[in-house]
């Protein structure tokens, strides 16, 4: 059965093709004989209850500086398509929800991943506050006096935009250190939002680990450890991947929220844990998949398939073809 899927994503001549997890759904897709086509999320329209975007097909394959090729560019009713994959990367802004509310508009029968409903409702450091006994340590607040509060009881401690991104404006404070006046003057210049204040745990030195969830269920994980003199483990500021076990502790974090995933259709998921603790739910545009691959020997990408398929099935009762 061929499917025919819209990549909603960033340019493709921009991605790395060692390392994106989209150009491995991409892959994986054209592998099962699947039509992809390719759009950038400014190309999305509405008009009269019908959404667009100006698409054109797209074949992927691994040969760098030279790994897909375009067809002529058309107006595409999305509504067409059996699959959407939501894939842009952040920043979560008012573009990014707007792109939510659009894709609202698709009927049931094209399968959004993930559901651009619950992505809109899951911005991946407030999604975890509504899990208990999961997160280390945490104030969300505007208010100095809190702030000032929270750090003299946990002293070292770490400050995050709300809405940021790929460890972009995190900041570790420990206890000697005399900024925490002029890091709040800083976010509050740029934003009305409040800020995330946690404690600092040590366990970051060795390393973050982060998990891919598939429909809820833990599919592999990969540590990622910062490189000397960074607190931050992304990848992409210098982090390293290394091969990393699910513990106990992480499989109980997975149980804790992975029902509440499958329920909400966030069938592609990627998790942050810090020792014992959930820090992030990343729904908007989740990686790893290649850094797992690479050190587990799987291939994530078929399971995330997989998935799709299974859910559109249920969904329809079948899969409909391309024509």
């Amino acid at each position: 059965m061929s499917l025919a899927v819209a990549l909603q994503m960033d340019p493709m001549e921009t991605i790395n093709i060692d390392g994106d997890s989209t150009f491995m759904l991409a892959l994986e897709a054209q592998r099962r004989k699947h039509a992809l086509f390719h759009y950038l999320p400014q190309d999305l329209a509405l008009m009269d209850g019908r959404v667009t975007a100006r698409a054109r097909e797209v074949t992927v394959r691994r040969k760098t500086g030279d790994h897909f090729s375009f067809g002529p560019a058309k107006l595409l009713d999305l509504a067409s398509m059996d699959v959407v994959l939501m894939r842009q990367d952040p920043p979560f802004d008012m573009a990014y929800i707007t792109a939510t509310h659009l894709l609202e508009h698709l009927p049931p029968e094209t399968l959004v991943v993930n559901d651009p409903v619950e992505v809109r409702n899951a911005p991946e450091k407030l999604f975890v506050t509504h899990f208990d006994g999961v997160m280390p340590p945490t104030l969300i607040a505007s208010d100095r006096e809190r702030i000032v509060e929270f750090r003299a009881k946990h002293k070292d401690i770490i400050l995050k935009p709300l809405y940021g991104n790929g460890g972009a404006g995190v900041f570790h404070l420990r206890p000697e250190d005399d900024n925490l006046n002029a890091l709040l003057e800083m976010f509050t210049a740029r934003s009305r939002e409040p800020i995330m204040v946690q404690k600092y745990l040590p366990e970051v030195r060795k390393g973050d680990k982060r998990i891919i969830l598939v429909d809820g269920e833990p599919g592999g994980a990969v540590a990622r450890i910062p490189a000397a003199g960074e607190a931050r483990a992304n990848l992409h500021v210098g982090g390293r991947a290394a091969k990393a076990k699910l513990t106990a502790r992480d499989r109980e974090l997975c149980a804790a929220i992975g029902p509440t995933l499958k329920e909400k259709g966030l069938v592609f998921v990627g998790i942050d844990v810090i020792g014992d603790y959930l820090t992030e739910i990343n729904v908007t545009s989740p990686t790893g998949i290649q850094e797992i691959n690479r050190l587990d020997g799987v291939k994530l990408e078929r399971d995330l398939w997989d998935a799709i398929e299974a859910r559109l099935k249920g969904r329809r009762g079948t899969i409909k073809r391309v024509m």
